[in-house]
């Protein structure tokens, strides 16, 4: 059967189908080529993708603050953290974590005006997110106790090694996922 004839025996098809048959069809039409992306016109496409990527963006926000809601109530390390900044005058809970798109590559990032942002799209784990909670909360005890001054290099390194060091950022796992492996010149 030729591409022509192919195409006339489907309208003839398609014509002969009931109303709700024919609605059925398109439905299940749209569906295919919004999925797949075949048969869409350039703007479709273009709206297409649009559509995929703020769905996936509000799926992976939703995702993180679920994750760090939990976390706040079962992290044995995150409650700690919490705990010891609360005694520092320093309370964290879901309204000074919020989940965020980062433009740069990082997990997340404390603010000196005692904000942590958690980058929901750089995330690839539930534990993930907690070594960047306990990280940032780090900084957050370092700047409430330590009288930190972010732009002195020696007082950010110190803050840096120190979040790096106690919240589990350096652990095997961690060090063999950023591709350092080997048993030479490592931190832990």
């Amino acid at each position: 059967m030729t591409p022509g004839e192919r195409s006339r025996v489907f309208r003839q098809k398609y014509e002969a189908m009931s109303s709700d048959e024919r609605s059925m069809f398109n439905n299940w039409s749209r569906a295919i080529s919004d999925f797949t992306g075949w048969g869409l016109s350039e703007s479709e496409q273009k709206e297409r993708e649009v559509r995929k990527s703020y769905e996936k963006d509000k799926s992976d926000c939703l995702r993180c603050e679920k994750w760090r809601n939990e976390l706040l109530k079962t992290s044995p390390l995150v409650i700690f953290m919490s705990e010891n900044l609360k005694k520092s005058g320093m309370s964290f809970d879901h309204s000074n974590m919020p989940c965020m798109k980062c433009d740069e590559m990082r997990s997340g990032g404390f603010s000196s005006d005692g904000v942590i942002q958690l980058c929901y799209n750089n995330l690839f784990s539930k534990g993930h997110l907690e070594t960047t909670m306990a990280h940032e909360m780090v900084h957050a005890y370092d700047q409430a106790n330590f009288n930190l001054d972010w732009y002195n290099l020696e007082h950010h390194a110190c803050t840096e090694i120190r979040a790096a060091s106690l919240s589990g950022d350096c652990t095997w796992f961690q060090e063999m996922m950023r591709g350092n492996i080997g048993f030479l010149k490592h931190h832990q």
